[in-house]
Order: C-alpha cells, then sequence, then structure tokens
C-alpha cells in the first residue's frame, strides 16, 4: 500500500469516528439522564481538558520519537473510555468518562497531522502527496459517518453510535501503526528531547503564525453558535439553512483537494493567510449586513479560504519553520492556540450578539482585519 493510501485510511477512519458520533453526544447524554445543564457542564469540562491533553500528548509523543506509538494508545484509549459510555448512568460517571474521553482524544489529529507532513514533504520516498488531500478526505468521510449514522440511530438507537464511534477508532489505531514515522533516529549526543515549548514560543515566526490563526479561525465562533439563529429568525427554513451550511463544509473540501494546494504554490503560504484573512472580512460584514439567501449562498463558499486554505498555509509554514523534533510539539499549540480563542470568543459572542444582534458579526470582521500585517514578515518563510 501506498504512503498517501495508509494515510487516506488513518484519516478516514478518525473523521468517521468523529462524524459518527458527535452530533448525537448530546442527544446520548440525555438519555442517560443528564440535565441540560449537566451537559453544558460535561462539554465545556471536555473543552477544557483538550486544551490541556492535546499539547501534552504533542509533547510526549516529541520527548518519546514515537508519533506513531502515542497516536495509535491515545485512539485505543479513546475508544476503550467510549465503550464504558454505554452501561453508565447518573451524572458523576459519565462526566468522569467523558474529561477522559476527550483527553484521550485530543492528540490524535495533531500527531496525525504532524506525520502527514512530514510524509508530504519528503523527498526521498518517490511518494510525494499533498497534506490537503488526505485532510480533504478526512472532512469528506466526516460528513459521510454523520449521514451513514444518522441511518443507524433511526434503526438501532444512540447507542450505535458510541459502538460505531469506538470500532472506527480501534481501526484508527492500527491504522496509525502503519504510516511511516518519518523520525531519524535519536543517539546519544543528540539533545533534541531537551527541546521544550518555549523553544517554540521563542520563535518570533511561530508566534505570529499562532496569533494569525487564532484571530481568523476564532472569528469563525460567531458564525458557528449564532448562524443559524440569525438566518432563523429572518424566515429562513431549516432546509435552505442546512443547503446554506453545507456548502461552506463542500467549500471547504474542494479547497483541501484542489485549490488550496494550488493557492499555497502560487500565492505563498504568507499570500494565503492575507487572502484568507480577507475573505473572513468579507464574509462577516455580509453576515452582518443582510440575511438574504442569495447574498448567504454566495458569501458561504468562502469557508474554503478562511478556514481550509488558511490550515494549509500554517501547515506548510509549521513545516517549514519548526525543527522536526518539535513537529508534534508545534501541531499542538496551533491547536491550543486557535481553540482556546475560539472557546473564549464563543463566551464574547453571546453578550455581543444580545446586544447588538446581527450587527456582532462586525466584531469578526475587524478580528479578520488585524491578521493581514502579521503576514509580511512571514514572506520569507516557505516561498
Amino acid at each position: 500500500m501506498s504512503v498517501l493510501r495508509r494515510f487516506v485510511t488513518l484519516y478516514a477512519l478518525m473523521y468517521a469516528a468523529f462524524g459518527v458520533s458527535s452530533p448525537f453526544l448530546p442527544a446520548f447524554f440525555a438519555g442517560h439522564g443528564l440535565r441540560p445543564e449537566e451537559i453544558g457542564i460535561l462539554f465545556a469540562a471536555g473543552t477544557a481538558v483538550r486544551l490541556v491533553s492535546g499539547p501534552l500528548g504533542g509533547r510526549i509523543a516529541d520527548l518519546t520519537q514515537a508519533l506513531r506509538i502515542v497516536l495509535a494508545a491515545c485512539a485505543a484509549l479513546a475508544a476503550f473510555a467510549a465503550l464504558t459510555l454505554l452501561p453508565a448512568r447518573n451524572f458523576a460517571p459519565l462526566f468522569t468518562i467523558s474529561v477522559l474521553h476527550a483527553a484521550a482524544l485530543a492528540p490524535i489529529t495533531t500527531l496525525a497531522d504532524a506525520l502527514a507532513l512530514g510524509a508530504a514533504a519528503s523527498r526521498g520516498s518517490g511518494q510525494r502527496f499533498e497534506y490537503g488531500w488526505v485532510r480533504g478526505t478526512g472532512s469528506a468521510i466526516f460528513i459521510l459517518g454523520t449521514l451513514v449514522s444518522g441511518q443507524a440511530v433511526g434503526a438501532w438507537g444512540l447507542g450505535v453510535t458510541i459502538l460505531l464511534h469506538a470500532a472506527l477508532l480501534v481501526a484508527a489505531a492500527a491504522a496509525a501503526l502503519l504510516v511511516p514515522e518519518g523520525r531519524r533516529a535519536i543517539t546519544t549526543t543528540d539533545h533534541m528531547p531537551q527541546a521544550s515549548v518555549l523553544d517554540l514560543l521563542r520563535m518570533p515566526p511561530f508566534r505570529r503564525l499562532m496569533l494569525i490563526s487564532a484571530l481568523v479561525l476564532g472569528s469563525h465562533a460567531m458564525h458557528d453558535a449564532f448562524a443559524m439563529i440569525r438566518w432563523s429568525s429572518n424566515g429562513i427554513t431549516p432546509a435552505v439553512a442546512s443547503v446554506l451550511w453545507s456548502e461552506a463544509v463542500a467549500a471547504e473540501i474542494v479547497v483541501f483537494f484542489l485549490v488550496g494546494p494550488w493557492l499555497v504554490e502560487r500565492l505563498t503560504p504568507a499570500g494565503v493567510l492575507t487572502v484568507a484573512a480577507a475573505a473572513g472580512v468579507l464574509r462577516w460584514v455580509v453576515m452582518a449586513a443582510t440575511a438574504d439567501v442569495l447574498a448567504l449562498a454566495l458569501v458561504q463558499p468562502l469557508h474554503g479560504l478562511t478556514f481550509a486554505a488558511l490550515h494549509l498555509a500554517c501547515m506548510r509554514l509549521i513545516a517549514a519553520m519548526v525543527p522536526r523534533h518539535l513537529a508534534a510539539t508545534a501541531q499542538a499549540m496551533y491547536a491550543l492556540g486557535a481553540g482556546a480563542t475560539t472557546a473564549l470568543l464563543a463566551l464574547v459572542a453571546g453578550a455581543l450578539y444580545a446586544s447588538f444582534g446581527a450587527q456582532a458579526f462586525l466584531v469578526m470582521a475587524l478580528l479578520c482585519a488585524a491578521a493581514p500585517p502579521l503576514t509580511l514578515r512571514l514572506r520569507s518563510v516557505a516561498r
């Protein structure tokens, strides 16, 4: 099996595991006796623990130089935790298990990204491929997993989503062991393990990249929380709203597979970051100004730039600027910066939307507008 097929298999299994379970977890917990406020606490705790366990998992992987093993172990542990949710009842056991599940699940995508980027950049194997191809596979399979799971729930109930999730994670753990590690051996004179997160944060280009990604990716918090509310309050039916949302996901997949790699090559990663930020400004200004379906249909595909293209550019920059012995840690820190900012802005978004309504999207536009000047000093990286 080629290197590309191995990574496609890994990403397909990982994102299928996410797709079959994540839309149905709140209903699953409600069916196991949790009240709405308890479900909110459970998901908030899961978000908090992921912000810690993601970087910790990346750090352990870099210190041991065993990214595949750590990835496989995390996936297997998450599968075990998911299965123990099935017999659990009441808040305390469900809370404990779900936190363990979130902690184990958090590192796997960043570790997979570190492995995939290393393999995609390798020139010696003769099997180079674009990282966007495997990441796009993940997005596409996520949608397929959600559709399949929806049919399965109708036939067998919510518990089947947990079984599918666990089975796919076990398969992903096995697939992780088959992808190339792409790491060089460490000798007794090699001091790579002593490198730390501080070494990354001392790198001005990496700090700048984290800030840019936090601004642009974090600006999606308003859309994720209030787009549907905004649309429905203006008479847009659920069917039309689902089409608008699907447009964004479809654009993401197209950019990952086709447009994104071409843009990164033609415009440079720094140029793509500028384009993504500008697309964010346009997208959020239109969201603030109108709920006209045609206008929304025209700007929803900009998600392909504001998320997918930006992510591809960041991946290219991380691969170019970060030493390989810090690859997993860098991926985890990148995810941490964007994730923490999105979580914070999600809290702020509620207050902004309550006070200003749709005009709150203009604040997200301002965040994106602050990003392009920061890209100027990244132009010399990964030209």
